[in-house]
């Protein structure tokens, strides 16, 4: 069989349906049918930032619910989750995910099309339930931003038999400073390490922070410089000085089957992050960026190559 794994959609339906029709996929006025032998696989991020969220939803979910494709949770459908739920924890009208101008600035494409408590933002929020965190078949590992089974198993017990969230395991992954939290914020954000003492890096949304994000699927992470290591543009990770050293981070990846992910907002020609990962985010929640796949032969999964990867050309369609 072959797994055609889509990166982050975003809302963007039109690059969506380029996509798979790129790859040989057929409207049967229901749903896109795959050509023979071929099963689809969304790596998460269906929502947020495009002007299509509702038609990408309902692409997406039609072909679920036909047995022509899995997906794996996002960040952001775990923020749609959070941002419409109250904490039940602080004995007060809060949302799990605060409403800050920040945070709804990030979900108003989502919500300009789902309004907020309607009856079909209710119908959607069941839906995105129905994603688990990950999947792992015999051949590859999917995840969102990191394979991380350590943090995993602190997740299973909040989840149900297909590692999908229950409103409990949401409530529980939300209250910063927990372990649950932590390992959340692993499996769908990826791996961090704090910065040198004082230091601080603006991200692209203005928030300061603390602590970058790295590329856990270097080896020796501990032994790398910070600017080795990290996924940061060049501009933000100035301040920190250029021998700084990656220092603590617990992370080892332990499992010996390729690993596909999305989340990093990638550019340039598709290929490998590491002879075992592969990224299909290349960006296209931007206009310059392409919606990517990777088409990964299970008969035949090693060694990930890049001319496996189908990229969607929309500016030259």
């Amino acid at each position: 069989m072959i797994i055609d794994i889509i990166g982050d959609i975003h809302g963007y339906a039109d690059k969506l349906t380029g996509l798979l029709e790129q790859l040989g996929y057929t409207h049967n006025g229901k749903y896109f049918v795959p050509p023979e032998g071929h099963q689809a696989l969304f790596i998460g991020d269906l929502i947020d930032r495009g002007s299509q969220q509702l038609a990408t939803l309902e692409i997406v979910f039609a072909m679920i619910d036909a047995g022509v494709a899995h997906a794996v949770m996002g960040n952001h459908e775990y923020n749609a989750l959070a941002f419409a739920t109250l904490d039940v924890e602080s004995h007060s009208k809060k949302y799990l995910r605060s409403h800050t101008e920040l945070h709804a600035r990030q979900h108003e494409a989502f919500l300009a099309e789902i309004p907020f408590g309607s009856t079909l933002h209710e119908y959607w929020l069941k839906r995105l339930y129905e994603l688990p965190l990950w999947i792992e078949t015999d051949d590859a590992c999917f995840v969102h931003a990191c394979w991380d089974v350590d943090s995993m198993a602190v997740l299973k017990p909040l989840l149900t038999t297909d590692n999908c969230l229950t409103p409990e395991g949401l409530i529980q992954t939300a209250q910063k400073g927990s372990a649950p939290y932590e390992a959340l914020e692993r499996v769908l954000k990826g791996v961090e390490t704090p910065l040198p003492n004082g230091i601080v890096m603006v991200d692209k949304e203005g928030t300061e922070r603390s602590r970058v994000r790295v590329r856990w699927w270097l080896d020796e992470l501990n032994k790398r410089t910070i600017h080795e290591i990290a996924r940061a543009p060049t501009s933000a990770l100035a301040q920190i000085p250029i021998d700084a050293l990656a220092e603590n981070i617990d992370f080892a990846l332990k499992t010996n089957k390729p690993v596909f992910v999305g989340h990093y907002w990638l550019a340039g020609n598709p290929e490998p992050l590491s002879p075992q990962v592969v990224c299909t985010d290349y960006s296209a929640a931007v206009d310059s960026g392409y919606l990517t796949a990777y088409q990964l032969d299970t008969n035949n999964p090693l060694p990930l190559i890049a001319a496996n990867f189908v990229q969607y050309r929309h500016d030259l369609a």
